[in-house]
């Protein structure tokens, strides 16, 4: 059982990348990406493009690792793009001059013998367009004026905040200086009630 789970874990594997989409304009060209892997390598495999499931648009095939892909039947417009002799599998095409009734499911499949025949696909999805619409972005550029509008607000009333509070700081620190000094002075020679001037004896007549 062991083994049996091993060789599942190192099967043949097929990607056409982190999305299955693709746009394209009308009258370009568009890159259909696919790359395989194989922890077990490769020999004689047959890798095809089908479009809609049942139209063959381009085979191939590797004798192995040290060898690139040979062609055997394709589409007219269809290039191939890929390499397997580097770090990567890539058995990518082009397909040239797309028009809209291009647009469709796009099948890399691929089967290596050396894996008992071991066979494994990917599917890609062309949408082709008479030409590309930018994003509005008006909405977040408005949200994001109003954001930045309340922050610098913000800002502002706690600078306005700190300076009043400045201010009135300020304004009582002086308001106690003054009741200090006040307080403090000697009123004893100006003939206040309990100054010096009233302990003063009489003028003798």
């Amino acid at each position: 059982p062991g083994l049996h789970v091993f060789a599942i874990a190192f099967a043949l594997e097929v990607s056409v990348g982190k999305t299955n989409t693709v746009m394209a304009l009308n009258n370009s060209n568009v890159l259909l990406p696919c790359t395989f892997t194989t922890c077990i390598g490769f020999q004689d495999l047959v890798f095809t493009w089908y479009f809609n499931s049942t139209e063959m648009i381009y085979h191939g095939k590797i004798k192995s690792k040290a060898s690139e892909p040979y062609l055997v039947g394709r589409n007219p417009r269809v290039e191939f793009v890929g390499s397997t002799t580097g770090k990567d599998n890539n058995i990518s095409i082009v397909l040239k001059n797309v028009e809209f009734s291009d647009a469709g499911k796009y099948t890399c499949h691929v089967r290596n013998p050396k894996e008992k025949n071991a066979q494994h696909n990917a599917t890609i999805f062309l949408t082709v367009v008479q030409k590309m619409v930018e994003a509005d972005n008006t909405v977040t550029l408005i949200i994001a004026g109003v954001v930045g509008g309340l922050i610098g607000l913000l800002i502002l009333f706690m600078l306005i905040k700190r300076v009043v509070l400045f201010i009135i700081k300020k304004t009582q620190d002086g308001k106690k200086e003054c009741l200090v000094s006040s307080s403090g002075n000697d009123n004893t020679e100006n003939g206040l009630a309990g100054s010096k001037a009233e302990q003063k004896a009489p003028p003798k007549a």
